[in-house]
């Protein structure tokens, strides 16, 4: 068994520092197909069968979150789907959480808001946040997203302090890498857009630069992509130079690595409002010709 989860870590770590892409999603889907054909072969007892379901589960966890990093969104409802069945099959909760927890991203991509937040309920009422705080946190935060997404200010600020709560009540316990991302520096990250989103950019600004101060360095991709929220948050503020210098910095941040879809969809996201609010400003011309040439690359 720990031979079947041994690629885990490994690709939960390129996640982290790349993003989502074409080949981390085959290879995780080629993984569980390798998990799935040792259930299907051999003779083992129904407690293990269960467990190599939820390696299996795992595994097409990690395509789906390729594809939604990627923003290959079609793909990545298809890997939920499996992923869901398999954690059924393996009554495993904690993949149950994951499975929700992406479904709330991608329904939150998909504009599907008030179903964003009923995935992070479902996250919510899986047995791993009875057992563990920090799973509680990250579906409040999740839900608070949701509800800011819904311009639900009471409910998103109540979230985010169950999120707080529960995070505070969190031990060092070992958890699945796939998790390591979540602690302090991405609930202030979250936070960022959450308080963004309800037209608080000046606290939306702030959880930014505690996020950035805390988020470990082997986070390359969630560094850029708090570092666009950041930038959003500026430019919300008025500040156009300061903000694209800050949406700057996201290039260089991913300098080597292609720009997965999730980021270019918050920079084209920048890059429409700043056009909206000040185009013929001269940071917001060095910014377009900027963002051109960036695009452009693979």
């Amino acid at each position: 068994m720990l031979r079947l989860r041994s690629d885990l870590e490994t690709l939960d770590a390129l996640d982290d520092h790349r993003g989502g892409h074409a080949a981390l999603e085959r290879t995780a889907l080629a993984r569980a197909e390798q998990v799935l054909a040792v259930q299907r072969g051999g003779s083992a007892t129904e407690r293990v069968r269960r467990r190599l379901f939820g390696v299996a589960a795992d595994y097409t966890a990690v395509a789906a979150w390729s594809c939604i990093d990627a923003r290959e969104l079609d793909r990545a409802q298809r890997h939920l789907d499996t992923c869901m069945r398999l954690a059924g099959l393996a009554q495993d909760a904690t993949a149950q959480f994951r499975a929700w927890n992406s479904i709330a991203i991608l329904a939150h991509q998909q504009n599907r808001h008030a179903e964003a937040v009923t995935a992070a309920n479902a996250a919510q009422a899986t047995g791993i946040t009875r057992c563990d705080p920090m799973f509680a946190s990250l579906a409040h935060a999740r839900t608070a997203i949701g509800h800011s997404n819904l311009n639900d200010r009471q409910a998103a600020l109540r979230s985010l302090g169950l999120a707080e709560d529960a995070l505070a009540r969190a031990r060092g316990e070992a958890r699945p890498s796939w998790v390591a991302f979540y602690g302090p520096a991405e609930l202030f990250a979250l936070t960022a857009i959450v308080r963004d989103r309800i037209g608080d950019p000046e606290q939306a600004e702030g959880a930014s630069h505690r996020a950035l101060a805390m988020l470990p360095s082997q986070f390359r991709r969630n560094r850029a992509l708090a570092t666009g929220r950041l930038a959003i948050a500026q430019l919300h503020q008025g500040e156009i130079e300061l903000a694209t210098a800050t949406a700057a910095t996201v290039f260089d941040l991913m300098v080597g690595a292609p720009i997965p879809g999730r980021m270019r969809t918050l920079l084209g996201d920048f890059h429409r409002d700043l056009l909206t609010l000040s185009a013929n400003a001269p940071a917001a011309r060095e910014w377009a010709d900027r963002f051109r040439t960036e695009w452009s690359r693979p």
